[in-house]
């Protein structure tokens, strides 16, 4: 994170706390035990005939898929090491011993119908450069530049100020900027900021009123929400889009406006229902808050660059079925003029969250080994998905979705889910029609995923909130739990009124 972003003590807080939560629960001897279930497991069944998975004509190297996969999901969900480290490790296995350039001893065996069909490398390798991946730098470029220039500041200050003094209407500016500012910078950053902004807000209320723990709550909520505004808003909905815009797959086309067009009008209505919700469970005592917002930032002609260059890209990512040039393409703008006139430099380059670079492209590689290695068809031939019913794997894997994404990384959850729903949505394409499509299945754990925001351990914008020590777990866990069933039934109704009426 920029150094001299607003909020950066608390992105590093943050940090610190993880590091220090992942070790108070993980004591030495329970994180052996956690690592060794995660590389027996796999292990086991890597070593059990193949056809104790029911799948017919599996090869050695799909049966070395599922281990890998199940692997992953072990190390997400014990959550013993970083997220992101654990899909590096997805990529590192897959290359040494699915691809066509794994180890030598790796390519034989497989009897007499051989180790099966080998992965590209370069195919996994790719995962890395993804478009969505060249998306996501975009919009950290932009978010760098927005710091570096003042113009996070100069916006949270315009923005808010409509909202008047009136303590009612001051928390639902601070919901709604906070959930703008989520759409196109990191949920964590966002809320970092916006906390520090709400810092001398909340020392000015009284010591025994409600409001300031509304305040509070605010924050994370807004941030959560406010992500699945736009593609790049939170890693799950590029997750999501990856699949759903595979031109070797379902190819549905969906853009960047596309998108937006849906799901910032569903974000809104959840931000109004949030704002009602924080106001009627913490009513403020006292009435009326002034904000000062400062900035000590000293303006030059390259915050002017940083300007037009926000809002061109911003507007070609919202009109791309329009100019016809794709949202991927276009976060290469930014990346290109910020670049060139010096606005970026090779150190803000190392201000890039390539965790969470890394940490999608691991997921991404997860799927192509699905695909690639015949495994994905195989589970198609196999499974019976077309007998399932779809309401029941729609809701069913939502609510499983968010019941995980509670516990462990949103991307992760995403990631481990996706390629999964995707198999099984391409099987049930027919069956989907009427409930909105394979869409409603992929984009539906997206957004359970962001809706995900039980616990202070739930979401980084969580743990920020709860640092501050006016929020009682109690509290976190009513407003999460009413915010994410209440947002589980409306975005799923959305997704099944717009996909039935070939909107997705």
């Amino acid at each position: 994170m920029f150094k001299n972003f607003h909020g950066f003590h608390l992105v590093e807080d943050y940090h610190r706390w993880k590091m220090n939560h992942r070790k108070s629960k993980n004591s030495l001897s329970l994180k052996i035990v956690k690592l060794s279930l995660a590389v027996v497991i796999p292990l086991i069944l890597l070593c059990l005939p193949t056809s104790f998975f029911g799948i017919e004509g599996l090869s050695v190297v799909e049966h070395r898929v599922i281990a890998i996969f199940a692997f992953a999901a072990l190390m997400w969900l014990f959550d013993a090491v970083p997220a992101w480290t654990t899909s590096l490790m997805v990529v590192v296995l897959l290359l040494f011993t699915v691809s066509d350039s794994c180890l030598w001893f790796m390519k034989e065996g497989g009897g007499e119908a051989g180790v099966g069909k080998l992965i590209s490398y370069k195919a996994i390798l790719h995962c890395f450069a993804d478009p969505i991946i060249m998306l996501f730098i975009g919009g950290f470029i932009i978010a760098i530049a927005a710091t570096k220039s003042g113009l996070d500041v100069k916006l949270a200050r315009v923005m808010l100020k409509p909202f008047g003094t009136k303590s009612e209407t001051v928390l639902l500016g601070f919901i709604l900027v906070t959930a703008v500012f989520s759409m196109f910078i990191s949920n964590t950053a966002t809320a970092a900021m916006m906390l520090t902004f709400l810092a001398p807000v909340l020392k000015a209320l009284p010591a025994d009123g409600k409001g300031k723990i509304g305040l509070a709550l605010a924050i994370p909520v807004g941030a959560n929400v406010g992500g699945i505004g736009t593609p790049i808003g939170t890693p799950p909905n590029a997750i999501a889009l990856k699949y759903l815009n595979d031109p070797d797959g379902m190819d549905l086309g969906i853009g960047f406006g596309h998108w937006m067009a849906i799901m910032l009008p569903l974000a809104l209505v959840l931000l109004f229902i949030a704002w009602f919700v924080l106001k009627g469970l913490f009513p403020f005592k006292q009435k009326r808050i002034d904000l000062k917002i400062d900035s000590t930032h000293e303006h030059s002609w390259r915050d002017y660059v940083v300007y037009v260059t926000f809002a061109v890209t911003v507007l070609l990512w919202m009109c791309d079925s329009i100019t016809g040039v794709n949202a991927n393409v276009v976060a290469m703008l930014p990346v290109g003029v910020l670049c060139i006139t010096g606005v970026i430099t090779k150190r803000d380059l190392e201000e890039i969250s390539w965790s969470i670079l890394w940490m999608v492209a691991g997921g991404f590689a997860l799927g192509v080994a699905l695909n690639e290695s015949g495994l994905g068809q195989h589970m198609i031939d196999s499974v019976p998905f077309g007998q399932w019913s779809p309401i029941g794997v729609i809701i069913g894997s939502g609510i499983l979705c968010w019941l995980m994404a509670n516990f462990i990384s949103h991307t992760a959850t995403a990631a481990l889910f996706v390629p999964i729903l995707a198999i099984a949505g391409m099987s049930m394409r027919e069956q989907l029609m009427s409930l909105g499509g394979v869409g409603t299945l992929l984009i539906g754990v997206a957004l359970s995923s962001s809706l995900a925001m039980l616990l202070p351990i739930s979401t980084p914008p969580n743990a920020l909130a709860d640092a501050t020590g006016l929020i009682k777990q109690k509290y976190m866990v009513t407003v999460g739990l009413i915010m994410g069933l209440v947002g589980l039934l409306i975005s799923y109704l959305v997704l099944i009124v717009c996909g039935s009426n070939g909107m997705l």
